[in-house]
């Protein structure tokens, strides 16, 4: 455990010595706030909630979670520190997760510092605060799921923007898989039972629930699962280019 939280901190660290961190943060609180008044509708809606804010995050985070991820590892590979790192007396889920928690602390503290739009719906209104609670939560998950389908694009490649690319069409196909649109284009040749698996595996359809307010442990299991499958993934990605 000592091991976990000292790449943890290591890590987190390093975002905030660059500019990546301070760009990050900026950039995703500007385009919150003009997804969430502008394309949102905020004020014209007359209803005091963040579902504006809420509606635009998947989308949100297709461009900007990969440009966390995809320093995770193609950084340590680029360099050659990836040798050093993976020969010390660590375990390797302690590098993957320590890693990745690191990235999800720092995404989760750009989401935090999206409270001014809390605070504003609370002064113009009485919105429902537990159904803000878990889109807050319900959001923070889905960029969980996203920084590890990064994680394991990153370890693929020694090039960032690979990595960013491939990040981005994956977690695509991802959000796409329950999109209404995507799911007609194929309701007339593929079997429903089909349709309902490629739905399940949704962001956006696990999301839209849980933003709505209705947090499910269904829902929950779904992200944690992607977590840990792609966290997984990674490890073995890792293990087979140390092996050649």
């Amino acid at each position: 455990m000592s091991h976990l939280v000292a790449i943890v901190k290591r890590e987190l660290n390093s975002y905030f010595v660059t500019h990546l961190a301070y760009v990050f943060i900026l950039i995703f609180l500007i385009l919150s706030g003009v997804f969430t008044f502008y394309l949102g509708n905020f004020f014209e809606r007359g209803q005091a909630d963040l579902a504006p804010f809420f509606t635009f995050h998947p989308w949100l985070y297709l461009f900007l979670v990969p440009a966390i991820s995809m320093r995770l590892w193609s950084e340590e590979r680029k360099s050659g520190s990836i040798e050093l790192l993976l020969t010390l007396p660590i375990r390797k889920f302690d590098a993957v997760a320590g890693k990745f928690l690191a990235a999800w602390i720092f995404t989760g503290i750009a989401l935090l510092l999206t409270f001014p739009l809390w605070l504003t719906v609370n002064y113009l209104g009485e919105p429902d605060n537990g159904a803000i609670l878990a889109g807050y939560l319900g959001s923070w998950l889905m960029a969980g799921g996203f920084l590890a389908i990064g994680s394991c694009m990153s370890a693929l490649s020694r090039s960032q923007v690979i990595a960013f690319i491939v990040t981005g069409l994956v977690c695509l196909l991802f959000v796409l898989a329950g999109f209404p649109m995507v799911l007609n284009l194929f309701e007339d040749w593929v079997p429903m039972i089909v349709l309902d698996a490629l739905a399940s595996l949704s962001f956006l359809a696990h999301f839209s629930s849980i933003s709505k307010g209705v947090l499910s442990l269904q829902d929950v299991f779904y992200f944690v699962s992607v977590i840990v499958a792609w966290l997984a993934a990674t490890m073995i990605v890792l293990e087979i280019k140390r092996a050649s």
